[in-house]
């Protein structure tokens, strides 16, 4: 049963629809270690909720924040990664018509100290209380911390979860807030300079939950999401949790990315909200596992082109005799892999590769692509499943205003743009025209309807012919190598491209050899003279990755300038003219 979205409803509307609509139906389910003292399973167990039980515990966690003094309008913030609690919270919060502000689990804590005070943070939720020795002074607004666990002693802020709730709730409403009203406050990943505050209202999310449901089909009753991306971004909390609870769909939250694979095997999910990562580790390892021109290579060629042509109409006569026993071989074992339930798979927020494409959908998984950004609250465009073309990001949705800018730069319109950024008059002018269009910083183009994302506007590498560069086709192809870690184009300014490389093999002329393999149908400009080892993956940590796993491509360029002058100068092996 979906529930009835307009231009007035609001996200504490549509949660207070559903408990009323499908009370018993199972809500959430959530992993619980074992607990000796309890005397529960010896491994832990899965435990669901229903809808009418989370009602009653949002009930709680919204008493125990009005107790907090808060007024409506009022920032606050968690901390935590993809559990019960965190959507509990998300609930209780918006319902006292609080604004949200979601941080990212594994961010440095410097990071988050300055989003905090950025948006004037007065209650911070955190999983582990430790992190609150890392932040304990910096946030001078906040008047309460709130530790699941680990809770600091000696400190006049932080309390444990199991102290401030109440024993009793307060009775649920549709809150104060009107759709209009800002409901989060969501920090970009920030790829150069300080994150930016993006104020989504109950309106932007509401509409862009309803114009998702009207293009994927997800029936609510028997369908389970399993939710591991980080509910911090957009694209998890909007797809996997709002559009969830309007259909009234069950989510079970992840115990980890070690653990996924274990999971998505024991959940048995319908649906999958997944990033592009997710298919290339899977891709890297099958590339592992198969000799190149082995017969289990060839199997699995066969069963790629085969179910390809299938995928596409063009079945021929032996592909109708041969499919099953491919399918038997081959595709299925692929399939059983993601729990052999899975009717939908959207991938979002980077593009996937056409290679990466074609195998997947050729295996037969239901795989569609969209696109989208934080500012958009996030889906702009996706595949639908009956008009599916792998090589594009769909067309718009119902609603969404799309045209170019004369340099290709994307232009969107619609009631999913963001009110602009907070405490950011500039960066809001900068990215909003004055007809309101949304400059999303992304170039693309247009065929029969769909979108194809070409690249950055401001990544594009323009070589010292003139010839226009961009990086992200190139990498995601050199990617499909699975000899290859970590990889980033250079060459602004420079003659030719080369490439930095995270990789356990050091044979900068073999790894040359296999970027190059991997990009025979590109242009000869594009191809690699130059390549430079480097003995330090990026990560979070050294931030040289953002949160959401994208290149930090400005400070990898300075961290690494040595080496990546020292290959324009000669230094090491050139690659040569290909």
């Amino acid at each position: 049963m979906r529930i009835a979205i307009d231009e007035r409803t609001t996200l504490p509307g549509i949660f207070l629809a559903r408990i009323e609509a499908t009370p018993d139906w199972p809500a959430y389910r959530q992993f619980h270690p074992a607990d000796a003292t309890a005397g529960g399973p010896a491994q832990g167990e899965w435990r669901d909720v229903s809808w009418a039980e989370v009602g009653r515990m949002a009930g709680v966690w919204r008493a125990a924040l009005r107790r907090e003094g808060l007024q409506a309008g009022d920032r606050v913030a968690l901390c935590m990664r993809n559990r019960t609690e965190w959507v509990l919270f998300d609930h209780a919060a918006l319902g006292l018509g609080l604004v949200v502000v979601p941080l990212f689990y594994n961010d440095r804590p410097e990071n988050m100290a300055w989003c905090m005070n950025d948006a004037g943070v007065r209650l911070l939720l955190l999983e582990d209380g430790q992190h609150w020795s890392s932040l304990r002074g910096q946030i001078p607004t906040l008047v309460r911390v709130v530790c699941l666990g680990g809770t600091p002693s000696g400190d006049a802020l932080a309390v444990a979860v199991s102290a401030w709730l109440p024993p009793q709730g307060e009775a649920l409403d549709a809150g104060p807030a009107r759709a209009s009203d800002l409901a989060t406050v969501v920090y970009t990943s920030g790829t150069t300079g300080r994150p930016k505050g993006v104020m989504l209202s109950h309106r932007n999310i509401a509409s862009n939950v309803s114009a998702c449901l009207d293009a994927v089909p997800v029936r609510g009753a028997g369908d389970l999401f399993i939710s591991f991306l980080p509910l911090s971004h957009m694209f998890e909390r909007t797809v996997g949790c709002y559009l969830s609870l309007c259909v009234g769909a069950q989510t079970v939250f992840a115990r980890g990315v070690a653990e996924l694979p274990e999971d998505i095997l024991s959940q048995r999910p319908t649906l999958l909200v997944c990033v592009p990562r997710i298919f290339e580790r899977i891709y890297a390892r099958l590339q592992e596992s198969l000799s190149p021109g082995s017969f289990r290579w060839k199997l699995f060629t066969l069963a790629v082109e085969v179910g390809w042509r299938r995928f596409c109409g063009q079945t021929r006569f032996t592909d109708r005799l041969l499919w099953p026993l491919l399918d038997l071989l081959v595709a299925r074992k692929l399939r059983a892999r993601l729990g052999g339930r899975v009717r939908l798979i959207v991938s979002g927020a980077a593009a996937l590769a056409p290679d990466l494409s074609r195998t997947f959908v050729g295996l037969g998984l239901p795989l569609v692509q969209g696109y989208g950004l934080t500012e958009f609250s996030p889906v702009v465009s996706c595949n639908r499943p009956g008009d599916n073309d792998p090589t594009s990001v769909g067309r718009p949705l119902d609603g969404v205003e799309i045209r170019f800018s004369d340099d290709g730069e994307l232009l969107v319109r619609g009631p999913e743009m963001m009110l602009g950024y907070w405490n950011n008059i500039a960066a809001t002018r900068a990215a909003i025209d004055a007809e309101g269009w949304l400059h999303t910083g992304d170039l693309a183009r247009i065929n029969n309807g769909r979108l194809n994302i070409i690249g950055r506007a401001k990544e594009i590498i323009v070589l010292s012919n003139g010839e226009k560069v961009p990086p992200a086709d190139i990498e995601q192809a050199i990617l499909l190598d699975p000899i290859f870690s970590q990889i980033m184009l250079v060459g602004e300014g420079r003659p030719h491209l080369g490439l930095l490389v995270v990789s356990e093999v050091s044979d900068v002329g073999l790894l040359c050899r296999h970027a190059n393999a991997q990009l025979r149908t590109f242009p000869g400009y594009a191809h690699i003279r130059h390549v430079v080892c480097v003995s330090e993956p990026w990560t979070i940590e050294n931030q040289l990755l953002t949160p959401t796993l994208k290149l930090r491509r400005s400070r990898i360029e300075e961290r690494f300038t040595r080496e990546i002058d020292g290959m324009y100068r000669g230094v090491g092996p050139d690659c040569g003219s290909d």
